[in-house]
């Protein structure tokens, strides 16, 4: 592509080059976590098995989150993936911040995983 390049596809690029180190198993799946500018997601996923093991985010309705694209709607996010996460066994994962900075929205989720129970 000639000329400007798009934010989305820098994102894709770094993505792609996290996920050649990154890689999830039975023992210790992968936490991928993917922000749009309205919700955030975030799923734990068993590479080996092709498995979403667990997934959570401001987008369904159970989460009751008023609000997704904020701060306090990852925080919501990060304790509710680690809720069930511990509920199907898994306490270990490696974490996949999909291509995005780790702070803010992102750094949130993964802090509020690790004080509901999380390893990584």
């Amino acid at each position: 592509m000639i000329g400007k390049i798009n934010k989305d596809e820098v994102r894709r690029r770094i993505h792609i080059r996290i996920r050649k180190k990154v890689k999830g198993d039975a023992i210790r799946p992968r936490l991928a976590v993917f922000r749009s500018l309205k919700h955030i997601y975030a799923q734990i996923i068993d590479d080996r098995a092709g498995v979403t093991m667990v997934a959570a985010s401001t987008n369904e309705k159970s989460a009751t989150v008023t609000g997704g694209g904020n701060l306090s709607g990852a925080k919501l996010i990060g304790q509710l993936v680690a809720q069930r996460a511990i509920e199907k066994g898994v306490k270990k994962v490696v974490f996949d911040r999909g291509g995005f900075l780790y702070h803010g929205r992102i750094k949130a989720l993964a802090d509020a995983a690790r004080e509901a129970g999380l390893e990584f």
